[in-house]
């Protein structure tokens, strides 16, 4: 028998494949040996690159999300009108024989024309600025961190036990004092009447715990990260005022700016690490046209810069449905069915920061009461455990942040349905509190059977036994 040869359907005609490289770059506009060209990755290599596609005719290019190398590439070949297709690494690894910069871009062409390659999500160039000020900001709160438990183990060996006697160590008691002992203070008295009214510790107890061995190179160290601290403290509020003052220009900017106002939240308050002197109450309601996101339980400070930074108002319209953008952020079980049979169900391996930010959210709701996003939590916590509870949970709050957005709805919490019995359960609770203040429940119309009326007497005789 003569084997059947299957031609494939080309779809995009006159595209290249690239793969990226950290020196160099290999760019494929066909299959044949004359067909691949090595460029390099200074400035005048990336626009002798897009000159030679244009030459050629090319209209299409695919290439990996390889690190951060493809950026400056990405940004030459926007500017030139080349549509750019940027795929994920997994679905090209497939290519036969041996690996080779020429046979990669070969491959990675290839798929392109036929159109098998999907390009990968990119926000718009606004959320782009405001994701690079917030991934910073994170990282200068990560290393601000690191200074503040090397300051704590300065401490514990120099002997000052201040993690026993106040909370937190930065805080407004801890770091009058640690400033003061950088200063060469070393009195423990004179230390302790660094004490913040709120402390709940006395200034003899915090006083007991100053006293200190006065080691030079310990004390040179606890120096040294303080200076750190203090370092990244003001680099902090630096990158704040920066995003205030993006976030007003981009809101300025805005067709159609909202002019109402959310309401007051009193009851989140904002930790140390949010951002000052940016009210995120207001700026978030404006920033997505009036659509109240903190109005949604757990909800953080943090989490609304995420989804502003990470994906942003028109990120959200790149995705056709919730599905789709729940599937993005890996937080959808991953089906994988053989003979009509489920082998595995299990979400897909990796994160991002706004997967993590929702995770955070939902683990904060799983600590709340009397909500309906808390009690949605327990329900699955008490059949799977507390970890596949927060990622349902996560899950559910990014198809409630999707259709708020994308459908411009504020949020709306379902009504408690209740089963019969726990109706009865209610109205036995109100019978009870209506005889405890000796009110008579027929001047109101609530028995409608005489057997109730019987059973208000006796409890009324009883109220009047115990008193």
């Amino acid at each position: 028998m003569k084997r059947k040869h299957v031609k494939l359907k080309v779809i995009n005609q006159n595209c290249a494949g690239i793969d990226v490289g950290s020196k160099s770059h290999f760019v494929a506009i066909g299959q044949g040996k004359d067909d691949v060209r090595e460029f390099g990755v200074y400035a005048e290599d990336l626009t002798a690159l897009c000159d030679w596609l244009k030459s050629e005719g090319i209209t299409s290019v695919a290439m990996e999300s390889t690190g951060n190398y493809w950026q400056n590439l990405y940004s030459e070949l926007a500017k030139n009108c080349i549509d750019v297709t940027l795929a994920n690494g997994k679905f090209t690894k497939n290519a036969k024989g041996k690996k080779t910069d020429v046979k990669d871009s070969r491959w990675i062409q290839q798929l392109h024309s036929l159109g098998l390659l999907s390009s990968s999500f990119l926000p718009d160039e606004q959320t782009e600025i405001l994701r690079t000020y917030c991934r910073h900001r994170t990282n200068m709160i990560a290393q601000k961190a690191d200074t503040s438990h090397k300051m704590q183990k300065y401490l514990k060996l120099l002997n000052f036990r201040l993690d026993v006697v106040v909370r937190d160590i930065t805080g407004l008691t801890g770091i009058k004092i640690i400033a003061d002992i950088c200063s060469g203070n070393l009195d423990p008295k004179s230390l302790a009447k660094h004490r913040h009214y709120n402390c709940r510790k006395s200034e003899e107890e915090i006083a007991k715990a100053l006293h200190s061995n006065e080691r030079k190179d310990f004390l040179f160290g606890l120096q040294q990260e303080y200076d750190r601290y203090i370092f990244y403290v003001k680099k902090i509020a630096e990158c704040d005022e920066q995003i205030k003052i993006f976030l007003e220009n981009h809101i300025e900017t805005k067709d159609n700016p909202t002019d109402e106002l959310p309401p007051e939240k009193t009851y989140k308050r904002a930790n140390k690490n949010a951002p000052k002197g940016i009210d995120l109450n207001i700026v978030s309601f404006q920033y997505f046209d009036g659509i109240d996101l903190f109005a949604i339980p757990g909800v953080s400070h943090s989490t609304i810069l995420t989804i502003m930074s990470e994906i942003g108002l028109d990120g959200f319209k790149e995705f056709p449905t919730a599905k789709q953008f729940v599937s993005w952020l890996r937080l959808a079980p991953n089906n994988k069915i053989s003979g009509g049979r489920i082998l595995s169900n299990r979400i897909p391996k990796g994160s991002n920061r706004l997967k993590i930010a929702l995770r955070n959210a939902a683990n904060a709701i799983g600590n709340l009461k009397d909500t309906h996003l808390s009690k949605f939590f327990g329900r699955i916590a008490y059949r799977k455990g507390r970890q596949a509870a927060i990622s349902a949970t996560a899950r559910k709050l990014a198809v409630i942040i999707y259709n708020m957005i994308v459908n411009k709805v504020q949020y709306q919490p379902p009504e408690e349905y209740l089963f019969l019995d726990q109706k009865r359960r209610q109205i036995a609770i109100l019978r009870k509190k209506i005889a405890k203040f000796g009110i008579n429940p027929n001047d109101l119309g609530i028995f409608t059977r005489p057997r109730y009326e019987e059973k208000y007497k006796n409890m009324m005789i009883e109220c009047q036994a115990l008193s």
